[in-house]
């Protein structure tokens, strides 16, 4: 390509990213994640098991499930007017080329799923060596599986995507998910070996994480197609729109199995008879030290990246807050993302929130609290992923 034919496209917005800005954007999902993954897969788990919500072993599920689902319902609501808003919005600003869109969503959730294995594979490690208590290994194996094909997979995602398509994508590693949530089931019901567990986790993992992982690049397109129909790039909006469905799938999904779990007779077992450890103050610690180390790549994340495709200043200054219903009913395409966002964010935090309980001495709890803890972990996510699966032949980008 010459220069000139260079310039031609970045006058019209088509800019093509050094490898400095692509990890300056993706490092500030690294950061969220160190801050999101562990209050989204532990906070319940905290509640019930370590600091025991309202002192009973018996009901803090159910409390900490209506108090969680509260806060983040405040959240979801506030979530149009700050939180992660400036940063989800920054992808579309970047550039308005595909292909670079597919390289930082792919780069964003490789740098994301570095954050998870730091909260999903090694958190209890180091809460065990700050409580010097025994290391859970059988749960860092468990997670550390879980977390392999986040991070050799999704780096590949382009040229997965390249090779059978966008739509054929979702439908293979859905059918991924769905496959390992059934040996996970199975592997649980017959006691299985401990590999069964970790092998069944790779698979639903490895599904999970490329289904959930490009979902991200469908907002761009989504801001693109509403800038098409009206001459508007007004992609904060859209984000905000679509940060909205996700943190209702977040807060239903970190409610549900609370709920669950308690009407079937779960009893958090004491410090000293549970696998995974218990030390308030070892958690606080670990915990403060994640989210101080969060803080600083997140600022450095917003010190690498420039909007470059952004509104011109007239359009900027009339952009009203009736705009995001204005947007969500014009832009067919914005629905059916935001839906799609609500079934993906379900699905994964019922999952994530209970394979705490899955993990630890599953087997001393009474029978209706193991199938329970099962079907929050195994089933109803794998229903959620065949209904998201039927759900995406309603999208018809290309």
């Amino acid at each position: 390509m010459s220069e000139a034919d260079k310039r031609d496209l970045e006058a019209k917005g088509f800019y093509k990213l050094s490898w400095v800005q692509r990890f300056g954007f993706a490092s500030g999902d690294l950061a969220q994640n160190l801050i999101y993954q562990t209050v989204a897969s532990q906070l319940m788990f905290f509640c019930t098991d370590v600091y025991i919500l309202g002192g009973d072993r018996s009901k803090a599920a159910g409390i900490a499930s209506t108090l969680m689902l509260i806060v983040r319902f405040v959240d979801m609501v506030w979530d149009p007017i700050v939180v992660n808003v400036p940063y989800g919005a920054i992808n579309s600003s970047l550039t308005r080329d595909n292909d670079e869109i597919t390289m930082l969503t792919s780069l964003r959730m490789w740098c994301a799923n570095i954050g998870c294995f730091f909260v999903y594979t090694l958190l209890f490690l180091f809460i065990a060596i700050v409580g010097g208590t025994p290391i859970p290994w059988d749960m860092i194996l468990f997670n550390l599986f879980g977390n392999i094909p986040n991070l050799c997979i999704v780096p590949f995602m382009p040229a997965i995507k390249n090779l059978i398509g966008k739509k054929n994508m979702f439908y293979v590693f859905l059918t991924v998910a769905v496959a390992g949530n059934a040996i996970l089931y199975v592997a649980s019901r017959m006691n299985a070996n401990d590999w069964w567990y970790r092998i069944g986790n790779l698979i639903k993992s490895t599904g999970v994480c490329v289904a959930t992982g490009y979902q991200w690049a469908l907002v761009p397109e989504v801001i693109s197609y509403g800038e098409w129909k009206t001459g508007r790039r007004i992609s904060a909006i859209v984000n905000a729109i679509t940060g909205l469905f996700f943190k209702a799938g977040f807060a239903l999904g970190g409610a549900i199995p609370g709920w669950i779990i308690q009407a079937s007779g779960y009893v958090s077992p004491p410090a000293g008879e549970s696998t995974l450890p218990k030390d308030p103050m070892a958690w606080f610690t670990t915990l403060s030290i994640y989210f101080v180390i969060g803080f600083i790549i997140l600022v450095f994340c917003f010190t690498q990246t420039k909007e470059r495709v952004v509104m011109e200043e007239g359009q900027t200054n009339s952009v009203k807050v009736s705009d995001f219903w204005t947007e969500f009913t014009r832009n067919p395409p914005l629905v059916v993302v935001s839906l799609f966002f609500i079934v993906s964010f379900v699905m994964q935090n019922i999952s994530n929130t209970s394979n705490n309980y899955l993990m630890n001495d599953l087997y001393k709890q009474k029978a209706s609290a193991q199938e329970a803890i099962r079907w929050t972990v195994c089933v109803i996510p794998a229903i959620l992923a065949i209904i998201w699966y039927d759900y995406y032949f309603q999208i018809q980008f290309n």
